[in-house]
C-alpha cells in the first residue's frame, strides 16, 4: 500500500475508534439500574461517576508505555482494560457475577482509564502523520465522533429492543456489554494500521492540508451531526423504524471510507496514464514517491517552508512552573470537566424535573458533543482558506461565557431550558475537549505531548470528585435523605454555583488569550510566508 492510501485509510480507523470510545458518556444510560441494584444512594452514585473520570489520573501511564511499545500494542491493552472494567459490570447486573460497591468502584475505574489509551494512540498517530501546523483539522474531526459515542450505543439498543416492551434494566445491560465488546473489536482491526509508520516523504505538504480530502471528511461529519440532533428530537421516529435508524447511523461512520477508495482509485489511474494537470485539481495526489514535488524545488526546499507551530517543547517539570499550563488547567476545570459532570448527572436532573425518556435526553446531548467538537475543525477550515486563523484560547474566551450562562439558564423551569442548555453545554464542552489537544501542543510542544495532555486532563478527576460530591449532597439535602428528590430545588442551588465557576473560567480564559496572543500572531506570518514561499 502506498504511503497516501494508508494515510488517510488510518484516520477513517481513528474515526472508528473514537466513535465508541466514548463509552462513558452512556453512563446515565445504566445508572439507575446500578443504584437499584447495588442499593447505593445519590452520593455512592455518583461517586461511581467519579471514579471513571478518576481513571484518568494514570492517564500518563498511557504516555509512558506509548514511549516505549508500538502503538498498536498500546491500542490492544487499552481496550482490554476497557472489556474488563464493563465486562464485569455487564456480568453483575445480568446476575451472572456477584460485585460489591468497591468492587465495582474499581472496575469504573479500569474502564476510565482505557479511554485514555485508546485516546493518547489516536493523537499520536495523527500528530505523527500530519504537519504539526494543521493538525487542528484531523483531530477535530476524529475527536468529533467520540462525542457521538452515545448516540450509537443508544440507537443500537433501541434497535435491539424494538420489537420487545421498554425495559430500562435490559437496555442498560445492553449499553454495558456494546461498551465491553466494541472498543476491542475495533481496535483489532485498526491496529495493523498503526503498526507502520508513515515515512515523512509519504505525506502531504502542510500547504495542502486544508483542502480536497479535509473538505470531504468535514462534509461527511457535518451531515452525521445534522442526522444526530434530528432522529434526536424524535422527529424521524414516526417514519423511520428503530432498526432503519441504526442502519443509518452506520452508513454514515462507513462514509468516511470514500475518502480512502477515492484517493486508491486516482493512484490507480495515475499508474496507466500521466494526469500531472488532474492531480493538481485535488493538491492531495502524491506522486510514486509519496511526496508532489513543484518544477525547481527538491525535498530539502520543501520542508524548510513547513512552518514551526510550537511555541516551546517543555517538559513534565518545566511545565508545572508555567503560569500558562495553571491557566489553561483550571479554564479546562471550570469549563469542560464540569460540562462532563452535568453530562454525567443528566439522567438525574431530568428526573427531577419529571422528565421520563432519559436515554433521548443522552442521545440529544451527545448529538451536539459531536458538533461541539467539529467546531474547532470548521473555524480552522473557514479561516485558514483566508490566510486567517483563529487561536485556540480566542476560541475559550467564546466558548466559556456560552457555558456559564446555559448553567444559570437551567434555573427556569421549563423543557426548553433544559434542551437548549444541555445543547449549549454539550456543544461547548466538546469544542473545549477538542480544542484542548492543539492547545496543549502548540504550548507546550510535539514531543512530550502525550505527558503534557494527560497532566492537564488529570483536573477532570479533581473536578469531578468535587462537582460530583457537592451535586450529590445538594440534592440528599432536598430529597429529605436518599430517596429521589424531585423539583427544581434538586439542582438549582448546584446550578448557580456551577455557573459563577463557568465565569471565574471565562476571566481566566482571558488572561491566558492575552498572554498568548503574541505568540499566535508569529504562528499566523509563519503560516502565510510558507504558503507564499
Amino acid at each position: 500500500m502506498s504511503p497516501g492510501y494508508l494515510l488517510w485509510l488510518s484516520l477513517v480507523a481513528i474515526i472508528w475508534l473514537q466513535s465508541l470510545n466514548g463509552t462513558n458518556t452512556s453512563f446515565p444510560s445504566y445508572s439507575s439500574q446500578l443504584k437499584q441494584q447495588l442499593s447505593i444512594s445519590q452520593v455512592q452514585l455518583n461517586n461511581l461517576a467519579f471514579a471513571s473520570d478518576a481513571g484518568k489520573f494514570f492517564g500518563f501511564s498511557s504516555a509512558i508505555a506509548a514511549g516505549y511499545l508500538p502503538l498498536w500494542v498500546v491500542l490492544l491493552f487499552g481496550s482490554f482494560l476497557g472489556f474488563i472494567g464493563y465486562g464485569l459490570q455487564y456480568l453483575f447486573l445480568a446476575n451472572h457475577l456477584k460485585l460489591s460497591y468497591v468492587q465495582i468502584f474499581a472496575l469504573n475505574f479500569i474502564a476510565g482509564n482505557s479511554i485514555c489509551w485508546i485516546n493518547t494512540v489516536c493523537y499520536s498517530v495523527i500528530i505523527r502523520n500530519f504537519p504539526s501546523d494543521y493538525s487542528q483539522v484531523p483531530v477535530g474531526i476524529t475527536t468529533s465522533y467520540q462525542g457521538l459515542s452515545a448516540k450509537i450505543y443508544t440507537d443500537i439498543v433501541h434497535a435491539a429492543f424494538s420489537s420487545a416492551p421498554h425495559k430500562p434494566h435490559k437496555t442498560a445491560k445492553a449499553h454495558l456489554l456494546l461498551n465491553s465488546i466494541s472498543p476491542p473489536i475495533v481496535s483489532i482491526i485498526a491496529a495493523p494500521l498503526f503498526a507502520k509508520k508513515i515515512d515523512v516523504v509519504g505525506r502531504p505538504r502542510a500547504g495542502s492540508m486544508k483542502v480536497g480530502f479535509f473538505l470531504l471528511f468535514l462534509i461527511i461529519a457535518v451531515v452525521t451531526g445534522i442526522y444526530s440532533v434530528i432522529s434526536s428530537l424524535g422527529l424521524t421516529s414516526r417514519k423511520v423504524s428503530p432498526v432503519a435508524g441504526a442502519i443509518v447511523i452506520a452508513v454514515f461512520l462507513l462514509a468516511p471510507l470514500l475518502v480512502p477508495i477515492i484517493y486508491l482509485i486516482g493512484e490507480v489511474r495515475k499508474t496507466d496514464q500521466d494526469t500531472g494537470e488532474k492531480s493538481r485539481v485535488c493538491d492531495f495526489a502524491l506522486e510514486e514517491n509519496g511526496l508532489k514535488k513543484e518544477e525547481g524545488v527538491d525535498d530539502r526546499e520543501i520542508r524548510e517552508v513547513v512552518p514551526v507551530g510550537v511555541k516551546e517543547e517543555i517538559g513534565v517539570m518545566l511545565l508545572l512552573q508555567r503560569l500558562d499550563f495553571w491557566l489553561f488547567f483550571f479554564v479546562y476545570l471550570f469549563g469542560a470537566t464540569l460540562g462532563m459532570v452535568f453530562l454525567n448527572n443528566l439522567g438525574q436532573i431530568a428526573e427531577s424535573r419529571g422528565y421520563s425518556g432519559t436515554t433521548d435526553f443522552v442521545s440529544w446531548c451527545s448529538s451536539f458533543v459531536f458538533f461541539g467538537r467539529i467546531i474547532p475543525s470548521l473555524m480552522d477550515y473557514c479561516f485558514s482558506r483566508k490566510n486567517m486563523m483563529i487561536s485556540g484560547p480566542a476560541s475559550l474566551v467564546l466558548y466559556m461565557p456560552l457555558i456559564a450562562g446555559a448553567f444559570f439558564f437551567l434555573l427556569l423551569d421549563t423543557k426548553m431550558a433544559l434542551y437548549v442548555s444541555t445543547a449549549i453545554i454539550g456543544a461547548c464542552t466538546g469544542a473545549i475537549t477538542c480544542v484542548a489537544v492543539t492547545i496543549t501542543k502548540e504550548l507546550f510542544g510535539k514531543n512530550g505531548f502525550s505527558m503534557n495532555y494527560n497532566l492537564v486532563i488529570a483536573n477532570i478527576p479533581v473536578g469531578s470528585f468535587a462537582y460530583n460530591y457537592m451535586a450529590a449532597l445538594l440534592y440528599r439535602k432536598e430529597g429529605k435523605g436518599d430517596g429521589a428528590c424531585m423539583g427544581m430545588e434538586c439542582y438549582r442551588t448546584t446550578f448557580i454555583i456551577w455557573g459563577s465557576l463557568s465565569a471565574v473560567g471565562t476571566f481566566l480564559a482571558i488572561i491566558l488569550f492575552a498572554r498568548t496572543r503574541q505568540f499566535y500572531s508569529k504562528k499566523l506570518q509563519n503560516m502565510n510566508s510558507s504558503l507564499v514561499a
